[in-house]
């Protein structure tokens, strides 16, 4: 009778770089999905680059601007998160993570509020738009493609909000090793893709007239 063969044990750095690399190449299918909306910006920016500095300057650039900085500080809380829990510090990291997440609902909160200016100003292509100024056809196709890329946006921004809480829950189990932080990494990633995504759209979105 043959001896059974070694099983050879799936440690934590296989596990850590499998988890990485499946989320990396999910990461580079969501890049060529954002990668045709930013190509039918330009392509329809191209068209009409003075229609699209108009339709810019009826943006909210404060707001645009609150939501940056607000995304920029819940990287920092993520990747405060990430490190901690290597070390091990449980208490420290479900702080950072609910911060993290609270500060995504804040960004959530203020795309809500600038929705309801450009609702209001009849900005809202195929729904609300009166929009009656010069450059109608480009101004129109800009806030298509802005409430395009913006929705797609805050709905990876809502799953990453989703994510981030369900990690601080399972955080609070005392029986889980808090360094074992392969799924908590792969999560860190994710967020940090989707900040990315923002970093790209704000000057696309709201800088138009700086670039022309």
């Amino acid at each position: 009778m043959s001896a059974r063969p070694n099983l050879i044990p799936m440690d934590v750095p296989w596990r850590r770089e499998t988890a990485s690399l499946g989320m990396w190449i999910f990461l580079a299918t969501e890049v060529m999905f954002f990668g045709v909306l930013f190509l039918a910006y330009t392509h329809a920016r191209v068209g009409d680059p003075e229609g699209f500095a108009a339709a810019s300057r009826l943006t909210h650039e404060w707001l645009g601007t609150i939501n940056t900085a607000i995304l920029l500080t819940s990287s920092l809380t993520m990747a405060l998160a990430v490190r901690n829990g290597w070390a091990g510090h449980r208490t420290l990291v479900i702080k950072l993570l609910w911060t993290t997440a609270a500060l995504g609902l804040a960004f959530i909160a203020v795309k809500g509020i600038e929705y309801a200016l450009e609702w209001r100003d009849g900005l809202v292509p195929g729904l609300h738009f009166t929009y009656a100024g010069p450059h109608v056809h480009a101004v129109e196709t800009f806030f298509l493609l802005y409430f395009l890329m913006t929705g797609v946006h805050a709905i990876h921004l809502s799953i990453g909000v989703a994510l981030v809480a369900w990690l601080a829950l399972r955080d609070r189990d005392p029986s889980r090793p808090v360094h074992r932080r392969d799924t908590a990494e792969c999560f860190g990633l994710y967020w940090h893709f989707v900040d990315c995504i923002w970093v790209f759209l704000y000057p696309l979105i709201y800088l138009v007239e700086l670039w022309r």
